[in-house]
């Protein structure tokens, strides 16, 4: 029997070079961890599902077509085993809670079409004070503690708490004022 006519390995097909699952894991992690938390998830099941949603990846072919198609497909790999844990362990049914929560997902992060939430959230940012910018800009982008944070804005760390509070509140209220 000629070997070249035999299907490939699914390990084979995982690693198209198309995809670089490091990347796709580095890129898509933390919104899809917060995307658990905001379906209910303690942290630790969060994390738990998180993995199990790329190793779910990984063990099928995939193709990457953009960030937002991508990030869809992992919420709904996420959200299927959310649901079949559940089920597994005679929880409630959530599927209705589920969906509600996928509605506001789904209009505050956007899609392809309909960037306003994104957009908005820009525009306000832009407007807050230089060092409250500097303060989320090193909280959220490059993920200080608050101590470090504190000391580059030269103040407490109480003060820098305090001034982080205000502003993401500042920018609640600015984006949902704009996208109304």
């Amino acid at each position: 029997m000629d070997d070249s006519h035999t299907s490939a390995s699914p390990s084979a097909e995982v690693n198209s070079p198309s995809v670089n699952m490091g990347e796709l894991i580095e890129k898509h992690q933390v919104v899809l961890w917060r995307y658990l938390r905001v379906l209910g998830c303690e942290p630790s099941l969060a994390d738990d599902l998180t993995q199990e949603t790329f190793l779910a990846v990984l063990t099928k072919p995939f193709e990457d077509y953009g960030d937002q198609s991508t990030l869809k497909y992992l919420r709904t790999v996420a959200r299927n085993l959310l649901i079949s844990r559940h089920r597994r362990e005679s929880r409630c049914k959530l599927q209705a809670q589920i969906d509600h929560v996928d509605l506001i997902w789904d209009r505050w992060t956007g899609d392809d079409k309909d960037d306003l939430p994104l957009v908005a959230l820009r525009e306000c940012f832009n407007k807050l004070r230089e060092k409250a910018q500097t303060a989320l800009n090193l909280r959220f982008r490059e993920r200080k503690t608050r101590k470090e944070i504190a000391e580059a804005v030269n103040m407490s760390e109480h003060g820098a708490k305090n001034l982080m509070q205000r502003a993401k509140r500042a920018l609640r209220d600015c984006v949902e004022r704009r996208i109304k």
